[in-house]
């Protein structure tokens, strides 16, 4: 076989002494020097050179894909139906609190005509436009009743309470002796009698129990028995809440004005 181009004397006896697979080898080297254009691109550095472009592409567009455009799209569309759905739920968490309240509540008071300590007629719509703590007791009460009058005055907050003291014992407490009876309390305090059967009318209204000893007279030395209870109602003339003996002040005070807070919120306005 004669060589494409004169070889020197040095290379003919190479290629004479050479074995066959280091012929090949030089027979491959010598085409590739002849034709440079047949050398081929390497796949590695092809791939490599496809990798970096994309990369390059995905840094030019950020991570805002059109695929990434629509999930964010629908996660948007998803929190704002999930807020609107939380926010009707508590909506209507709060009507049913409110109706529980309304429903939920003892039927306490009603109609009731008496007269106050200064000989003025009073009635449940005088109730109505102000809060008030209503107290059922009598003037003769060596002690329980002494006590929560004075609670009822200690927790007075001005002018937003009306307390009322109304006498389970009509034979005895007559305008002027509620009036001389209630200066040792608050100076606001409104006493109320009046005949028996109106004051009946007005504890069987709240659900009141009173019972005189049998035989009494008015001049007589005697003690009434009675429930204890402070009555709270709202500016409707609606009954609240009451509180026993044992509750204390701080207890009063607390659910008087989460009472207020709540009434104002869902009326908004101040009494």
């Amino acid at each position: 076989m004669r060589p494409p181009f004169p070889l020197s004397a040095v290379r003919q006896r190479a290629l004479a002494t050479a074995k066959p697979q280091c012929l090949r080898r030089v027979s491959s080297a010598l085409r590739l020097a002849r034709h440079p254009q047949a050398r081929t691109t390497s796949p590695r550095r092809y791939v490599s050179h496809q990798t970096s472009s994309g990369e390059r592409d995905r840094a030019a567009v950020g991570v805002f894909t059109p695929k990434a455009a629509i999930l964010f799209v629908l996660s948007g569309v998803g929190l704002f139906w999930y807020f609107r759905h939380e926010k009707a739920k508590l909506l209507e968490q709060r009507e049913k609190e409110l109706e529980s309240r309304q429903y939920g509540r003892a039927h306490v008071g009603g109609p009731f005509s008496l007269s106050t300590h200064k000989g003025e007629p009073f009635t449940e719509k005088d109730l109505l436009g102000k809060w008030s703590l209503i107290y059922f007791g009598f003037t003769n009460c060596p002690d329980i009743c002494p006590a929560e009058l004075d609670k009822m005055s200690t927790i007075y907050p001005g002018a937003v309470i009306q307390p009322i003291f109304i006498s389970v014992d009509p034979a005895r407490d007559s305008p002027a002796q509620i009036a001389k009876y209630l200066t040792d309390f608050h100076p606001r305090f409104v006493g109320l009698t009046g005949p028996y059967d109106a004051v009946k009318a007005a504890c069987k209204a709240y659900r009141v129990y009173f019972s005189t000893p049998p035989g009494t007279k008015p001049g007589d030395d005697y003690l009434v028995d009675h429930s204890i209870f402070i009555y709270l109602m709202d500016p409707a003339g609606q009954f609240v809440d009451a509180f026993g003996q044992v509750t204390g002040v701080e207890d009063v005070v607390a659910r008087f004005e989460k009472e207020v807070g709540e009434w104002e919120k869902e009326k908004g306005r101040k009494v």
